[in-house]
């Protein structure tokens, strides 16, 4: 399947050229919130405590918010292989306009609602006020990120996705000098470590915003691309633009929301086991970074073929990004296998919890590589047309099944069950959205569809 013919080659050049930016680039996500994370807890553990509470509501929301814009994506794919270039500008307009949407929705729902539930949750004394006023600043920061995340995805789609790259470590330098500063309050200000970092991820969001706008209307092509003029109503591809966003948005929300419950679930086994699977979770988050750029690279490759009307090349770019991201997921379970005591001990050294958290992830790396499948097919049905598919069986497998079958080994084997309940389920899934993608591919007429 995966043979090395002529095509099969351009591809897997065009998708390793154009993924390793973007690997880096999600990579620097993470690595944001990790800096947050180090800075604030080498100030103080009930700051910590602090941010990791506000950090919580907020990343469910961003993130599926992140899958509402990926839409800019595959259309912005779609039209340059519809050689449509002109009308590329209006797509990232509309993704401005849902940005600013979507991100001022967010950041008043959170405002209004985040504090109240903070100290309405049941949790203990102080720190639900403690989190509170963090959690207000993360939300004032939603629409420059939601901006940053659509000129992301433009760049990206266009084959220009290294921008995005720099302009996103360019934001962690500044993160991390803005959280040297504030947390120690050097400055004098007064503020707590939490809401001083979450003042540090709000500069550096904007930042990275103004960077990438400022680039793209800084670029000799965008005038022809219609970025500086208002375009013509086009209600397919508007529909088409949403479209994708739902789907993608509430594939996105349902995973976070899954993995969010087997938290809870770790939260019924005793304070060690919950550490013990936050951990695997952190370092297994960290790993899907690289098939999450993997599946960008694809949606655009495959979006191309399919706005060119070309059956072929959307199969084979498809498949090309799933016999890529299975590779690049051996080869990641073959390093955290042995050294999962290693990784784990970076977080805690304690003896009790390593005996825990250390088998549990090396058995992790068994959904390495499934997991990293069903991300990148999930992509390339999208781009492909098929939107709402993926969705049913991400609700499928990480809801229906992952979820249930996470409670009841959990309380049976402990963490390792509930492991064992994410292998399934990526098992499940990627199984699924490959034969899926295969059949929606195949099924393509050479002259192209439009829904």
């Amino acid at each position: 399947m995966f043979a090395l013919s002529p095509p099969s080659r351009t591809v897997l050049r065009d998708l390793l050229a154009l993924a390793w930016p973007v690997v880096l680039a999600r990579i620097g996500i993470m690595t944001m919130g990790l800096t947050d994370a180090l800075v604030v807890g080498n100030h103080s553990g009930e700051q910590l405590a602090f941010h990791a509470l506000a950090w919580a509501p907020t990343s469910i929301v961003l993130t599926t918010a992140v899958g509402l814009m990926m839409g800019v994506q595959v259309m912005t794919a779609r039209l340059l292989g519809e050689g449509r270039e002109a009308e590329v500008g209006a797509v990232l307009r509309r993704g401005f306009v849902y940005a600013l949407q979507l991100g001022g929705v967010a950041m008043i729902g959170l405002i209004l609602l985040g504090p109240w539930a903070m100290r309405h949750m049941g949790l203990a004394e102080g720190l639900g006020e403690g989190a509170s006023f963090p959690l207000v600043v993360f939300a004032l920061s939603m629409p420059a990120y939601l901006i940053s995340i659509a000129a992301q995805f433009f760049l990206e789609a266009l084959g220009r996705p290294k921008p995005g790259m720099w302009a996103m470590w360019v934001a962690n330098g500044v993160n991390l000098l803005l959280n040297l500063v504030l947390v120690p309050d050097l400055l004098g200000i007064g503020q707590s470590g939490a809401v001083a970092s979450a003042w540090a991820t709000f500069g550096a969001r904007t930042v990275l915003a103004v960077f990438l706008v400022v680039y793209i209307l800084r670029l000799p092509e965008a005038k022809g691309w219609g970025v500086f003029r208002r375009p013509a109503r086009d209600r397919v591809v508007e529909r088409e633009q949403r479209k994708v966003g739902y789907g993608a948005g509430s594939s996105y929300f349902i995973e976070v929301g899954a993995f969010a419950a087997m938290t809870f679930i770790a939260g019924q086994l005793g304070a060690m086991q919950t550490t013990a699977w936050t951990i695997v979770l952190n370092v297994s988050a960290i790993v899907f970074m690289v098939p999450m750029g993997l599946s960008a690279a694809t949606a655009v490759l495959v979006g191309r073929a399919y706005g060119a009307h070309d059956r072929d090349g959307a199969l084979r770019a498809g498949l090309v990004g799933i016999g890529v991201v299975t590779v690049l997921g051996f080869v990641i379970a073959l390093i955290v296998w042995p050294t999962a005591g290693l990784l784990t001990s970076a977080y805690n050294r304690d003896a009790a919890l390593l005996a825990i958290a250390a088998p549990a992830l090396a058995l992790a790396t068994l959904f390495f590589v499934a997991d990293a499948i069903q991300v990148v097919a999930a992509s390339a049905n999208r781009a492909a047309g098929d939107v709402w598919w993926p969705t049913i069986l991400h609700f499928v497998a990480y809801a229906a099944i992952m979820m249930p079958l996470g409670w009841w080994l959990a309380h049976r084997m402990g963490v390792d069950g509930m492991v064992w309940a994410v292998i399934i389920a990526s098992l499940i899934s990627a199984t699924l959205l490959t034969g899926r993608f295969v059949r929606i591919a195949k099924r393509l007429p050479v002259a192209g569809i439009r829904d």
